[in-house]
């Protein structure tokens, strides 16, 4: 991987609008052309200077597309800082909005997609998908109709359908995150009966 410059990340940060940070600086970055860039500063530097996370999330997206998973379309990953394990992926979004939006904006047609939401998530699940960010602002629904993955460095692909304890382990996360985010009224108990139904339809 290329060592990006400081001039060149400078001139990214300044024409760019910075969507997310943390304490120790911006992680997504829209630039003035349209691309994304996700900047990636690991918690363990010595392990990400072998295996940068910049690389394990261009390997997620590739084994995603192979199973016809819409993921955003990746150009490149970099070094930012190679000595602290710093890595960079430039990409194309992914069209469509957060699920997260729909629900706080749009409820309505939220509630019309929570069964093809729930057999989007089985469909995930049957083809070995476990994804621990799996949540409303990492699910889009896809201009086109049905959903796609964003953020998904942290997704472990399994050779066989998830077991029923990962498949528990799983709702938990999202249970999680619906409590940290103080979501409301959200339509539980109908997504659990809605996958149901889809792991009764699939057998």
């Amino acid at each position: 991987m290329r060592i990006v410059t400081a001039n060149e990340l400078q001139h990214w940060l300044n024409g760019g609008q910075v969507l997310e940070k943390d304490a120790r600086g911006p992680k997504v970055v829209h630039l003035e052309d349209g691309r994304f860039l996700k900047i990636f500063r690991s918690k363990r530097p010595l392990l990400a200077r072998w295996r940068p996370e910049a690389q394990r999330f261009a390997r997620n997206a590739k084994a995603l597309n192979r199973l016809g998973i819409a993921t955003p379309e990746l150009l490149e990953c970099a070094w930012l800082d190679p000595a602290q394990g710093v890595s960079v992926c430039l990409y194309q979004p992914l069209a469509g909005a957060s699920l997260e939006k729909l629900y706080n904006q749009e409820r309505a047609l939220f509630d019309v997609l929570v069964p093809d939401l729930a057999a989007y998530i089985r469909h995930l699940h049957q083809n070995g998908i476990y994804f621990r960010s799996l949540h409303l602002g990492n699910l889009l629904l896809l201009p086109e109709g049905g959903f796609g993955l964003i953020d998904f460095l942290d997704l472990r692909i399994k050779r066989a359908p998830l077991s029923r304890a990962l498949v528990q382990r799983n709702f938990q996360h999202l249970q999680g995150y619906l409590q940290r985010r103080k979501t409301q009224g959200f339509p539980w108990e109908e997504l659990m009966q809605c996958y149901e139904r889809a792991s009764k339809a699939s057998n």
